[in-house]
C-alpha cells in the first residue's frame, strides 16, 4: 500500500491554500515551530554540553592540584580555603550581569569567549611564580568559566524540546564530567612531567573551540531589551521571586556542603599519605558519580516531578558524607563514588525548576542558580579553612555533613509546577 507522508504546516504554501494574510502565514510558521520543539536537537544540546566540559575542564585542575600548591607555596589552610574562595566570587560577581546582558543581546561572546578565558589563563598556574600570581591565573580562569555558564543554561531550553529536565542534566554532565576526566588528565602530566608541563595542555582547549565555533548558534534574547533593569526584573521574576529565593537558599545550602568537601577531602588525604594521582582519582570518582546520578535525576524529574528527587537525594547525602569519612583503606573510594552520587544529584534542577518559573529570563536565573550559588556557597570555604586550622579537617566535615538532612525541611516550601511540554506531552 502506498503511504504518503502528510506535510507541515511550513510546507504549505499560502498560494496553495490561497491565504495571502501575513497574519495567517505567521500562524503557519508557530505552529510548525512549536511541533519541531517537541523533539530536541541534539546537535545542539552537545554542543552546548562540549562548551561546558571544555570550560569546566579547566577549572577541574585548581583541586587536585592544591596539596601541590600547599607544598610549592608554603600555604596554610586558610590560603587554600581563600584561593578558592576569590574564584567562588568572582562566580558570584561575574555570572549575575552576565545573565542579565544575555536576556538582552543577542551575542556569541560569552558563549565561546569565557572558555577562552579558561583554556588559556588556568593553565598558567603551572608557571606561576608566587602566591599572588596563582590567584591572578585561577582568578581569570574563573572569569572565563562564569561568562558562559548563564548564557549556555539558558539556551539549552530553547532547543530541548520536551525533554528539558533530561537536557538539562545532558548539559550539567559536560560539567561533572569534566571534573571527572580533568583531575585524572592533570594530575597524570604533573605527575610524569612536572607543574611546569601545565600550560601545553591548552592546545586541547583550543582545538575543541575550532569546532565550536562552527556548531554553537547565536544566542536568541528574550525580548527585554528595552524594558531596562527595573523592569526587566519585574517582568522576569514578577510574583516567583519568593520562590526563586527559597530555590537559591537550598542550592546554596547544597554547595556549600559539595565545596567544602571537595575542597579539603583531597589535603585531608594527601596528609594522610594518599599519592597525588589517588587523590585526582577521589575527585573524579566523586564527580563521575554525579554525573550519572545527575542524568538519572533529570530524567527522572521529567516523569515524577522535581520534590521527590530532592527529598531523596538531600536525604541520602548526610549518611553517606559520614560514610565517606569514617572509611578508610580502599574503601574510601566506594565512599567517594556514593558521597559524589548523592551530593551532586540535584546539581541540574535547581537550574531547571527556576526556568520553568521564570521562562523569559532563562539566563539571568540561570546565573543566579549557578554563579550566585557557586559564589555563594564558595565564599564560605574559607570559614571552612579557618575552623579546620584551629580544630581538625576530619572534625569540620563531620559537622557540616548534617546540614543536607536539615534542608529537607525547606524543600517542603518548594513549588512543583509542571512544565508545559509535560502536560502536552500526555495529551
Amino acid at each position: 500500500m502506498l503511504v504518503t507522508r502528510r506535510p507541515v504546516p511550513s510546507e504549505i504554501q499560502s498560494e496553495e491554500i490561497g491565504i495571502g494574510d501575513p497574519t495567517i502565514r505567521w500562524f503557519f510558521l508557530f505552529v510548525n515551530r512549536m511541533e519541531h520543539r517537541r523533539t530536541a536537537d541534539v546537535k545542539v544540546i552537545f554542543g552546548l554540553f562540549l562548551v561546558h566540559f571544555i570550560g569546566d575542564f579547566y577549572i577541574s585542575f585548581i583541586s587536585p592540584l592544591l596539596p601541590v600548591f600547599v607544598e610549592k607555596f608554603s600555604l596554610t589552610l586558610t590560603q587554600v580555603g581563600l584561593m578558592v574562595g576569590i574564584s567562588r566570587f568572582l562566580a558570584f560577581v561575574v555570572q549575575p550581569p552576565v545573565g542579565y546582558l544575555a536576556d538582552h543581546y543577542r551575542t556569541p561572546f560569552f558563549v565561546l569567549g569565557g572558555p577562552l578565558l579558561a583554556i588559556v589563563f588556568i593553565p598558567l598556574v603551572g608557571i606561576a611564580p608566587a602566591f599572588l600570581a596563582l590567584i591572578l591565573f585561577i582568578s581569570l580562569g574563573s572569569v572565563g568559566s562564569s561568562m558562559f555558564h548563564p548564557t549556555v543554561a539558558g539556551m539549552v531550553s530553547t532547543y530541548s524540546g520536551r525533554h528539558f529536565g533530561f537536557s538539562m542534566s545532558i548539559f550539567n554532565m559536560g560539567g561533572t564530567l569534566a571534573f571527572a576526566v580533568g583531575p585524572l588528565f592533570i594530575t597524570y602530566c604533573v605527575s610524569s612531567y612536572g607543574l611546569r608541563a601545565a600550560p601545553y595542555t591548552m592546545i586541547f582547549g583550543l582545538a575543541a573551540m575550532a569546532f565550536l565555533f562552527k556548531v554553537i548558534p547565536l544566542p536568541q534574547g528574550e525580548g527585554l531589551k528595552s524594558l531596562g533593569f527595573t523592569g526587566s526584573l519585574s517582568a522576569v521574576l514578577g510574583p516567583v521571586w519568593k520562590s526563586i529565593m527559597l530555590i537559591w537558599i537550598v542550592m546554596v545550602l547544597r554547595t556549600f556542603v559539595t565545596q567544602s568537601f571537595m575542597t579539603f577531602i583531597p589535603v585531608l588525604y594527601a596528609k594522610e599519605g594518599f599519592s597525588l594521582v589517588s587523590i585526582g582519582t577521589m575527585v573524579s570518582l566523586f564527580t563521575v558519580a554525579g554525573a550519572m546520578s545527575g542524568l538519572i535525576a533529570g530524567h527522572l524529574s521529567d516523569k515524577i516531578g522535581y520534590k521527590p528527587i530532592l527529598y531523596s537525594a538531600f536525604g541520602l547525602t548526610t549518611p553517606s558524607l559520614y560514610l565517606l569519612l569514617y572509611l578508610s583503606g580502599n574503601w574510601i573510594y566506594l565512599g567517594i563514588f556514593w558521597a559524589g552520587f548523592f551530593a551532586m544529584a540535584t546539581l541540574p534542577l535547581g537550574v531547571a525548576m527556576a526556568q520553568e518559573l521564570a521562562p523569559r529570563g532563562r539566563s539571568m536565573v540561570s546565573s543566579l542558580m549557578m554563579g550566585l550559588v557557586y559564589g555563594t556557597g564558595g565564599m564560605m570555604t574559607p570559614v571552612t579553612g579557618m575552623v579546620a586550622d584551629v580544630y581538625s579537617i576530619r572534625g569540620v566535615l563531620s559537622f557540616l555533613a548534617i546540614i543536607p538532612f536539615l534542608t529537607m525541611s525547606l524543600i517542603f516550601l518548594l513549588p512543583e509546577k509542571k512544565l508545559q511540554y509535560r502536560q502536552t506531552a500526555a495529551v
